[in-house]
């Protein structure tokens, strides 16, 4: 106890010798330290990641573009659309479809008014186009009206009138007529 005493008394001597700001010892610095991957290839990368939007946009411009439709001539039209229809029973759906599709065959070749025009309006049209022949015209009027007269007459009992075989010729008289003769050429 003697001692302990007296160590009080030393107490302040020694919190006055110890000093409280002293720094720790330091450890050896480390050396600099070498750039990361990005600021080594910050351009290269940047110009790439635009390159690759480029690219990225113009493969999808071109994918996603409208296709263009492949127009067909009005004759493959019209012996494609009476192909389809040659198997199918002779009613007044089936004469419609036939006439329509002969209306729009001539109305197409010849230039004709495309818009729905009764079957009256239809011939007088045909009569007067300076490039259909009057026995073609005569022709197709003639058929168009044993057409009509077919949808709309109450007795079903009639025998078929081979629409879509008769059609197929008219195509092919018009067909032939469009040819140039040889005195022409």
């Amino acid at each position: 106890m003697k001692f302990f005493s007296a160590s009080i008394l030393f107490l302040p001597l020694a919190v006055i010798a110890a000093d409280p700001n002293a720094l720790p010892a330091l450890a050896p610095a480390y050396g600099e330290l070498p750039p990361t991957f990005l600021e080594l290839h910050q351009t290269p990368i940047i110009i790439g990641f635009f390159a690759f939007l480029a690219v990225a946009f113009l493969v999808l411009r071109i994918w996603l573009r409208p296709k263009t439709p492949v127009v067909l001539p009005p004759e493959i039209v019209a012996r494609q659309t009476l192909a389809k229809l040659q198997s199918q029973p002779e009613d007044g759906m089936r004469l419609s479809e036939v006439s329509q599709c002969l209306r729009r065959y001539y109305s197409d070749t010849f230039n004709l008014p495309n818009q729905e025009l009764t079957t009256a309006e239809f011939c007088a049209a045909i009569a007067s186009s300076p490039q259909i022949s009057a026995e073609l015209a005569e022709t197709i009027s003639s058929f168009l009206r044993e057409c009509d007269g077919r949808k709309f007459s109450p007795a079903k009992s009639a025998p078929p009138i081979n629409a879509v075989r008769r059609a197929l010729e008219l195509v092919a008289l018009a067909e032939k007529q469009r040819e140039p003769s040889p005195a022409t050429q």
